[in-house]
């Protein structure tokens, strides 16, 4: 019965992966009609009666009169919302509000989720990562099998309980279609308990029973974490022991490439697909359709029209946002999303790169906050990921967590980076492996490169290797605890390492 089920399930994403050519092939024309879709869906809201929707023509138009949103902007909008009025930034009330995981700030974000936004974004956008799974991988499994949840957790929002916020993955899960809610375990009540540590133990559990877990998807950081305990309450060598017809795990949020090799340990098969997928709080933006590259396709049709801030304008006092068949291959932008759940021209801090435009394919290089440029070095996450994958991988090192601060001047001294890196297997002479680390980010990163020549502005980066367990634990007593929290990969500041530190000598 289930192999019956799964060949329906492959043919219907056959048929669904001609509508991902169809925006593949035309994708100016499918973000322009979407656009329009979504100035017509604002129009009647207070938003849209500020910037006078109903006089729009054309997207150019719309970029020179509304200006570019950042969340403090909008909060207030999105606070009236969240007390139930109606048509503020889109059509009707709004039920349902992300969490963002607020990495660097103890402040949340709320971040509406209509639903259209819901259904044509964040569900759509599963089932075209789905498509592409079945179109890479015909003998995929997962409406034969079983696929393990890792969510997020829902509450009533105190000052208006009608409103119910949570991690976006979590509003996913309360809201999949009956159709593939039995082929994912654990139950779903276990998949949205509030409280992560308990949640991890009962995953792991689950999981150390179910030997016919075929996918998994979740944050490297904590997929490392629940592999771990399964092994530990197993017994087993590797997961594919336990797991014995896996075939792929789904991942975003971070990087993948410093944990590729503690992945490699836990599935040591090639026959294990390892698929990215870029889903924000603030929307479903891209799936990696080709498992041979490492970027991702951009999804152009569902609710989200895009423009891109080249990264040199960032900090200009009105920057200028280009359309999609404006970007260039090779640079850095800035996204900037409009949406159907009313976030106009939004910056969600995201930076990605170009590395296709026929189709339009992306990398996410890291965040507009999250980079370090003290001595106009201007290193950025993906420097620092590739950096450090390579270094591992000459070097026999794995790596858990990282994250990278700039070291000031001091008196006649000279400037430096300082990594406090958690390594699962250390490297056997940590200053080799700095020394290394140091060469391959220069090869990498020009900019480093230059200020490190001769040692004339910056010294060789410091590494202080951390306890297992120190960034879990940091996590924790910050309340930060659970699938889409994250440490902060690079900071201009010093305030998370010496936070990090302050806490370890604790």
């Amino acid at each position: 019965m289930r192999k019956w089920i799964n060949r329906s399930f492959r043919w219907y994403y056959q048929q669904r992966y001609r509508r991902i050519e169809r925006f593949s092939r035309h994708p100016h024309e499918i973000q322009r009609a979407l656009w329009k879709q979504l100035i017509e869906a604002g129009r009647h809201t207070e938003w849209g009666l500020i910037y006078d929707y109903r006089s729009l023509r054309d997207p150019m138009a719309y970029g020179k009169r509304v200006p570019l949103q950042n969340y403090d902007e909008l909060k207030p909008y999105i606070e009236r919302m969240m007390m139930g009025e109606k048509d503020v930034l889109w059509n009707g009330t709004i039920k349902w509000f992300s969490k963002s995981s607020g990495t660097t700030s103890d402040k949340s974000k709320y971040i509406p989720v209509s639903r259209q936004n819901l259904f044509q974004c964040h569900i759509r956008g599963t089932w075209d990562t789905m498509t592409l799974l079945y179109h890479n991988r015909p003998d995929a499994r997962q409406f034969e099998c079983k696929s393990m949840l890792m969510g997020g957790s829902l509450s009533p929002f105190e000052p208006y309980p009608k409103t119910m916020v949570g991690d976006v993955s979590a509003i996913m899960i309360h809201n999949m279609p009956f159709v593939g809610r039995p082929f994912f375990t654990p139950d779903f009540e276990t998949a949205l308990l509030d409280d992560w540590e308990v949640k991890l133990e009962k995953l792991a559990q689950a999981g150390a029973a179910e030997p016919n877990i075929v996918m998994i998807g979740g944050v490297p950081t904590w997929t490392v974490v629940l592999m771990r305990r399964i092994l530990e309450i197993t017994g087993k060598e590797n997961m594919l022991e336990v797991w014995p017809n896996f075939q792929a795990y789904i991942h975003g949020g971070v990087s993948f490439r410093p944990y590729r090799e503690q992945f490699r340990q836990f599935f040591p098969d090639d026959k294990v697909n390892y698929q990215e997928i870029y889903n924000a709080t603030e929307g479903y933006f891209a799936a990696q359709d080709d498992f041979t590259r490492d970027d991702m396709l951009l999804l152009l049709d569902n609710g989200i029209y895009y423009e891109f801030l080249p990264m040199d304008a960032w900090d200009q006092k009105e920057p200028q946002a280009i359309p999609l068949w404006e970007v260039e291959t090779g640079k850095h932008y800035a996204l900037v999303i409009s949406t159907n759940a009313g976030l106009w021209r939004y910056t969600p801090g995201d930076t990605v790169m170009f590395t296709s435009t026929d189709p339009y394919r992306v990398r996410v290089t890291g965040r507009t906050k999250h980079f370090v440029n003290a001595f106009g070095e201007e290193v950025v996450v993906e420097n620092t990921d590739k950096a450090l994958a390579e270094t591992c991988q000459l070097l026999n090192a794995t790596v858990t967590d990282y994250t990278v601060a700039p070291v000031y001047f001091k008196g006649n001294g000279k400037g430096s980076h300082e990594w406090l890196i958690e390594f699962e297997k250390p490297p056997v002479d940590v200053d080799a492996f700095g020394q290394l680390l140091d060469a391959n980010l220069q090869k990498i990163n020009s900019d480093y490169e230059a200020k490190r020549h001769k040692d004339i502005a910056l010294e060789c980066l410091q590494i202080k290797s951390l306890p297992k367990g120190t960034f879990h634990s940091w996590l924790r007593s910050k309340g930060k605890i659970g699938g889409q929290h994250k440490v902060p990969r690079l900071a201009n500041h010093r305030e998370h390492v010496e936070e990090i530190l302050e806490f370890l000598e604790k």
